[in-house]
């Protein structure tokens, strides 16, 4: 039976408060000039230089910038070769006239643009050589496509470093817990048989310098993890037979394991990371790697294959890890709260019938499709964007949809829970058939106001030409007033077939 004959076709209802259905609206004509409402509201500049992260912060202007990857699109003739855009937050928003795009036939990026190579598959930001200003690491779709290290400042990032071999899901944070910026680096794994394998993997130390050079380079995983690997896992000969004589340690992590988030889920001040898991024989599940400063060490994280975020949600000091469900059939998200001790057994699980939240749950709407995780309103609990990608919009099949649920002391609430989509009022363009908005969402500081505003993606909109939406945050939830739209044609970039927004960071 095929898919559209066995999901029950129960459209998202039109909701008075949190969800409005507008009509009328033309279909969204990207590269026509950005849809904007023409009252902005303003903020002011002290708060925004208060209020944005360096960690999001590219041309330290105090405003989280935005940062848009598209690596299906062509680039000097070489189709798939890949690119990135940065947007620029202001007081009024984000606005594609303040851009950068950035690719591998970018003045100063090193390398050349290479067909398949997916180049802003994968993105990562962070200060690692502690300037002030974030700097943009960017990955590749492919097994030892490297990655480029683009150095931020007043201009935005600048020049290039280029990272050999590893340009699978970058990830930063100060993983042992010295008070600088670290960076994980990752190499795809491109097969792998039934049983876990080993994978290439680096842990760098900050800061870093621009010639590429890391503080030094530890070791990767805890040697206590070591009895977990088999001899031919081990960096070198003689670590294999006497692995006290290391001294780089395990340069590689069972796997293959997919970096998904980062945060702080024990409390003690070093940066963890949630990954997807390969057990082996096709199963997947989820893990975290808990940083220290002698490596990770590994525990389990429920669920399995599939979105992942990190944030307190329940706001008691301890991150977080929120995962969405991992295919079309399963669309529960589950809640894993941290503690001193990493995370807690008990797991919270919701899904669209959760009280409160907009619409129900179907069958093929995968609920959780993507996930961002951070503070929208202000109060001190964090909340969770959801991407719906197969939700239906009225008669409108897999137009899509983004879900916003809060966190409180007692965790996540269906209370206030909001649903937007292209048919919502005040959101540009209109919802149409396997659109799947909702693909890939970002909560990012860009009006400087201390709330996180949420950007939302459909990398299949304009026959995969792709469009991103920007909708601002408030102390009530997310607002579609003076949302922005905007494609690649908008920014000046390679459309055709670009997947525009499959990353956003």
């Amino acid at each position: 039976m095929s898919r559209a004959s066995r999901k029950a076709r129960r459209a998202l209802p039109l909701m008075a408060a949190s969800l409005l259905v507008g009509s009328g609206l033309s279909a969204l004509a990207l590269g026509q000039g950005i849809a904007q409402a023409a009252t902005p509201a303003a903020a002011d500049a002290g708060r925004a230089s208060a209020a944005a992260q360096v960690t999001d912060d590219l041309n330290g202007d105090g405003y989280a910038d935005l940062v848009v990857g598209a690596p299906g699109g062509t680039v000097s003739g070489k189709a798939k070769a890949g690119y990135v855009v940065v947007t620029y937050g202001s007081a009024n928003g984000l606005d594609p006239a303040k851009k950068k795009i950035i690719s591998r036939s970018t003045s100063g990026v090193p390398g050349a643009a290479t067909a398949k190579q997916e180049f802003g598959r994968h993105v990562t930001k962070a200060d690692l050589d502690q300037d002030g200003h974030a700097d943009l690491v960017v990955g590749t779709g492919v097994p030892g496509g490297g990655s480029v290290i683009l150095w931020g400042s007043a201009s935005g990032p600048t020049g290039g470093t280029a990272v050999s071999t590893f340009g699978f899901a970058p990830q930063a944070g100060d993983f042992d817990g010295d008070g600088v910026t670290d960076l994980a680096l990752f190499d795809l794994v491109g097969s792998h048989g039934d049983d876990p394998v080993a994978q290439k993997a680096r842990l760098w130390k900050g800061p870093m310098a621009r010639s590429g050079t890391p503080a030094a380079t530890l070791d990767f995983m805890d040697k206590s993890e070591w009895s977990s690997y088999d001899s031919d896992e081990r960096p070198y000969p003689g670590c294999r037979e006497r692995p006290e004589v290391c001294v780089d340690g395990p340069l590689s992590v069972k796997g293959p394991v997919i970096p998904k988030a980062v945060g702080d889920i024990n409390g003690d001040g070093r940066t963890d990371i949630a990954v997807n898991d390969y057990a082996g024989d096709g199963q997947w599940g989820n893990s975290v790697l808990y940083g220290s400063p002698t490596g990770f060490t590994r525990a389990d994280a429920p669920g399995s294959r599939g979105a992942m975020g990190i944030g307190d949600i329940n706001g008691d000091h301890y991150d977080d890890v929120v995962v969405g469900g991992s295919d079309e059939d399963e669309s529960e998200v589950a809640v894993a709260y941290g503690s001193a001790d990493g995370l807690k057994g008990d797991v919270q699980k919701f899904d669209q019938d959760l009280p409160g939240i907009p619409g129900a749950e179907e069958e093929g709407d995968r609920f959780g499709s993507s996930l961002s995780v951070a503070d929208v309103t202000g109060d001190g609990y964090a909340d969770i964007a959801l991407g719906v990608v197969g939700e239906d919009v009225k008669t409108v099949a897999d137009a899509g949809a983004v879900v916003l649920v809060h966190g409180s002391a007692n965790g996540v609430t269906g209370t206030g829970a909001q649903a937007f989509h292209q048919d919502t009022a005040g959101i540009p363009g209109v919802a149409e058939k396997d659109d799947q908005f909702g693909e890939a969402t970002a909560l990012l500081d860009v009006t400087g106001d201390g709330r996180r505003d949420l950007a939302v993606s459909s990398a299949r909109e304009n026959a995969l030409a792709g469009a991103i939406w920007s909708l601002r945050g408030t102390s009530t939830g997310l607002t579609a007033t003076d949302s922005v739209a905007f494609g690649p044609k908008d920014v000046g970039a390679p459309d055709a077939a670009a997947l525009f927004g499959s990353t956003l960071r």
